[in-house]
């Protein structure tokens, strides 16, 4: 069976529909633009990150860097 990959896009529009809101009204709730999320949950690669964290933040999440394995 195929793992399904986690992805910011699924994770937003997720938690978007666990709280009802639509994304106009999510937009509005984080103070960006309706293209923005739009882009986000189409899973757009080049976002900035400082707005991204803005819709985060509704749900209690960001992103930030994160130490990979070496070796």
């Amino acid at each position: 069976m195929a793992e399904k990959k986690w992805m910011l896009s699924n994770f937003v529009r997720a938690e978007r529909l666990k709280a009802g809101l639509t994304q106009v009204d999510l937009a509005s709730k984080a103070g960006v633009g309706l293209r923005f999320v739009r882009d986000l949950e189409q899973g757009k690669q080049s976002l900035r990150t400082d707005i991204v964290n803005k819709v985060l933040h509704l749900f209690g999440a960001c992103v930030g860097p994160v130490d990979l394995p070496r070796g």
